[in-house]
């Protein structure tokens, strides 16, 4: 298997993206401690795989994230190889159906997936997601609605639920997130 890299620079720091011959595998930040034990266990699940840096195999991912972080896309449209068990990937394809700046809480998640009191295990699944931000874990939240766990640490989960606010609800709606008027700043919730 060959797997190409790129490191990207962002609002919410420095990505790592890896990508199969069947798609994105890997969106990461690089200072997250987890991501060199990530890849090492992948690796070892396919022995041989070969590594090498290509910024063309991983421009439309790239040009993507570029595109979102500038609020011009609010879905994204690549190929996703993202490896795990089957709950664990049963939760990333409930996280993709989380429309752009709203939340849902895990519990919300664990009943969609057809695991009602599976909350805690919806929370260890999001943390072991690999594709940060296109699988948006970011957009799962405490059942009170406040920000609990998020593996690239909450500064980055509140920026990146404030930059979907800013740009996914009409202008002057949108607030400051977690202060100010909570009935204009909070992300939409649906599915109660």
């Amino acid at each position: 298997m060959r797997f190409t890299y790129h490191a990207m620079s962002s609002p919410v720091g420095l990505l790592f993206l890896a990508r199969s011959e069947r798609g994105l595998r890997y969106l990461e930040y690089m200072d997250r401690k987890s991501l060199k034990r990530m890849i090492a266990s992948h690796a070892a699940a396919a022995p041989g795989a070969t590594w090498e840096p290509s910024l063309l195999a991983l421009k439309p991912a790239v040009d993507q994230l570029e595109e979102y972080f500038n609020g011009m896309r609010t879905e994204f449209s690549l190929a996703l190889d993202p490896v795990g068990s089957d709950f664990q990937r049963a939760v990333w394809k409930e996280l993709l159906k989380i429309p752009y700046a709203e939340t849902r809480a895990y519990g919300e998640i664990g009943r969609a997936i057809g695991q009602p009191k599976a909350a805690r295990a919806v929370g260890l699944a999001n943390n072991q997601n690999p594709i940060a931000i296109i699988v948006p874990c970011h957009r799962v939240i405490g059942a009170s609605g406040s920000l609990t766990g998020y593996g690239g640490g909450l500064q980055r989960k509140k920026w990146l639920l404030q930059h979907e606010l800013r740009f996914g609800l009409p202008a002057g709606k949108a607030g400051e997130l977690f202060g100010g008027t909570p009935a204009r700043g909070t992300p939409k919730r649906s599915g109660r």
